[in-house]
């Protein structure tokens, strides 16, 4: 199963699971401290709501595709360096409570994609190994 993933940074956590909730129809399948994230089944999307500062506007945070198994991000991680495309793998990271392999590319308009498989649970947020930051390209 593959989905695509939305990420948004929000300035209010609550009101945005309560709209999104309601736009699709389903309640979020994770809830931690300034993070949320919604598996809707149709569409198939992932949405992440990661909380901001206080006031501000909803911003784009970052894209991706969510894949079945560390596999398909291997594979697409060929796929995407024989594309011509410059690639940063993360293997066995923690990010957004999840433990994930990932693989980064960056679209023309400087937007940061992921192709990544969620292979567990995390109670922490986690950072990216690299960054120090969790989902930062």
């Amino acid at each position: 199963m593959s989905r695509v993933q939305l990420a948004l940074r929000v300035a209010d956590l609550e009101a945005s699971v309560r709209f999104y909730s309601a736009l699709f129809g389903v309640a979020p399948a994770k809830r931690r401290p300034g993070y949320a994230n919604f598996a809707v089944a149709e569409p198939p999307l992932k949405l992440v709501l990661l909380e901001s500062e206080p006031g501000g506007p909803t911003a784009m945070d970052h894209l991706g595709v969510e894949v079945g198994s560390p596999d398909e991000v291997h594979a697409a991680t060929g796929r995407l360096a024989a594309e011509g495309l410059g690639t940063r793998t993360e293997d066995d990271v923690v990010c957004c409570y999840a433990r994930q392999d990932k693989v980064w590319v960056t679209g023309p308009g400087a937007e940061p994609w992921e192709v990544y498989a969620v292979t567990g649970d995390s109670a922490v947020y986690g950072t990216d190994g690299v960054t120090g930051a969790c989902c930062v390209t």
